[in-house]
Formats: C-alpha cells, structure tokens, sequence
C-alpha cells in the first residue's frame, strides 16, 4: 500500500510544527511569505496532496451538488447542467451529473447514493414515471435541500424553477391560430408531472380562447420517446377527420412525428403543421425546420443554482420561479 505524505511528513522534513505547514498550505498571512514558499516547494517534492473531502467536512460542506436528469444525451437537459456548472464553479462546487433513464426507481436509487456521498443539495428534474415522492422525505429529514427544475411536482415543498408552460403552450396554438389553422392535436407526457399538465392545460383553453375545433382523439398521453410520435402519426392516417396542425410538448416526439407523415406522403406544413418544444439542435436541420420553443435551459440552470444558494440554509422554503420561454419560428408551420 502506498503511504500518503502527510502535513507532519512536511513539518518534520522542515523541522517546523505541523500548525504552521497547514497554515502555510492554506496561504495565511500569519505565516512569512517566505516560509509559506519553502512549505508549497517542499510539499510539491514530497509529493503531497491535500485532502479537500477531509478539509470540506471539517467546515461541514463537501462542496459537490448532485444533478439527476432523466437523459444527459438530450440537449436541454444537457444545457441546464451546464447553466448549473457554470453558476456553481465560481463558489467553489463540483457536480456529480446522474441519469434516471426516466425510471422511478432509479430516481430513488441515484439520491439515496447523492444523500451517502454527502452532498450539499440535490438538483433533480424527476422520471416521468415518478409517482411515489418517499424518497425526497429521506433529503429533507437530514436538511438535504432539493432544487426541482423542469418536470416538477406542485405537492412537493422544495424551490423550484420552470418556464411558463402553461403561457407557452397556448402562445403557440395562438400562432397556429393566425396562420389558419384550425384543427390542433396534441400529443403530451404524463400529466402527473406539472409542466405536461401545464401545456395540455394551457392547449384546451387556447381551442376555447381562439375558437378552434376539437376532437378528443387528437390528444395523446404518453412518455414522450420517438416510438410515441410515430404512434400518433400513424394513428391520424385511420382518422375520418384529421387535425391540420399538431403541437407536440417535445421536439423528440415532433420530429418522429414529422417523418412518419412525411413516409405517408402527408406535406409539413402543407397538409399538417408542427410545432415542438425544447429547441434541440437537430430542429433546425429537419425539412421543414421545425418550430419550437426555446425553453431557455441555460437560464434555468444559472437560476436553480441562485435558488440553492438563497435557500441553503432555509431548507423547507418554497419558491417558484417562471422563466419567459420564446418561439422559434420556422417552416414547420
């Protein structure tokens, strides 16, 4: 086993006392420039290396912030990391970045293993299929403070962040709306995470705010993968009366959507109109383009950062925040 230089390897190398060498290590001016020189040269040569986990938890913070996604690979998620990361290097913290893969279960194993490895806060944006909330009980019994961001759950007392789902949901029915469209379908997740409900919400009053038709086969629920907009596009193909638009609360499943039609000779946005949400990089380069909403994930990242600082200490406090989304108009529609 290798043996770890230690400060008392360092103070007995100098002949001085081990107070001083950590002093010196930690660059204190009560320690003579000159002495916390010959300490720094003397550590390198030794082949010392401090012990930050031990340094952290001595102050009773270990400075790493556990993130649970349900995918990396998706660019939104992907970009609120780096929001976080960016937000959260200036103070000093690291992250430890976990994927769910959208499974409960693994949403409960990922924080138990978060809350093992002492970390300061959690910051999730929970599976689809998550139902059962025993698990962020555990976090907040030991003042773990959880920052929620994107899929959140309203019953939940933890600050959280998101866009205005339900405002963007019916901004772009509105913009449907003024480009003649009529008959709008929509295919949205499960409606026991919020910001799903929030759209579908904001969907149904903008049928009844700009007096469009409606159909209840022109929704779907469902997880939000590329198998469930080929299923809906599918489906429209055996509809006696199809919708000419379709507002899909992911650019994943628009994208699905959009080629399948397009296999079945349906024209976009000649024949049925798209529009996602999310802003994923390949929205740009389908054919059409697709329209969607840019849910400013950056922005989401920088704030959940701020909300953990400002609440740190307040564990139990609850704030919501709601950032503006925007429209990214393209030929999809």
């Amino acid at each position: 086993m290798i043996n770890k230089i230690t400060i008392h390897d360092i103070a007995r190398k100098l002949n001085i006392d081990s107070s001083t060498v950590s002093r010196a290590l930690a660059n204190s001016d009560r320690v003579k420039l000159k002495t916390r020189e010959l300490v720094k040269k003397t550590a390198d040569e030794l082949g010392y290396r401090r012990n930050h986990l031990a340094s952290n938890l001595r102050k009773q913070r270990s400075y790493t912030i556990g993130v649970i996604v349900p995918y990396i690979n998706r660019h939104f998620f992907s970009t609120v990391i780096s929001g976080i990361e960016e937000s959260a290097s200036k103070q000093g913290y690291k992250l430890i970045i976990c994927q769910s893969g959208d499974q409960e279960q693994k949403d409960a194993e990922l924080m138990e293993m978060l809350i093992n490895n002492q970390v300061d806060a959690i910051f999730i944006s929970m599976a689809m299929t998550t139902t059962n909330t025993e698990h962020f009980k555990l976090a907040q019994k030991i003042d773990i403070p959880i920052i929620l961001f994107d899929r959140i759950r309203d019953d939940l007392p933890f600050p959280s962040v998101v866009i205005d789902d339900y405002q963007a949901a019916l901004e772009t029915c509105e913009l449907l709306a003024k480009k003649g469209y009529q008959s709008i379908a929509h295919i949205g997740g499960r409606q026991n995470v919020s910001i799903y409900k929030n759209r579908y919400l904001g969907y149904l009053d903008a049928i009844e705010k700009f007096n469009l038709n409606f159909c209840d086969d022109w929704h779907m629920e469902c997880n939000m993968e590329s198998k469930d907009g080929v299923e809906f596009a599918n489906k429209i193909m055996h509809m006696k009366k199809r919708p000419d638009a379709i507002l899909c609360a992911n650019d994943i499943v628009a994208i699905s959507a959009m080629r399948t039609l397009q296999a079945h000779s349906i024209e976009v946005p000649k024949d049925i109109a798209l529009i996602g949400f999310s802003n994923e990089p390949l929205s740009a380069y389908t054919s059409p383009p697709l329209t969607t909403v840019d849910q400013k994930a950056l922005e989401i990242g920088q704030l959940a950062f701020n909300l953990f600082q400002k609440h740190q200490d307040k564990v139990g406090q609850v704030e919501r925040m709601k950032v503006k989304s925007s429209i990214i108009q393209r030929s999809s529609c």
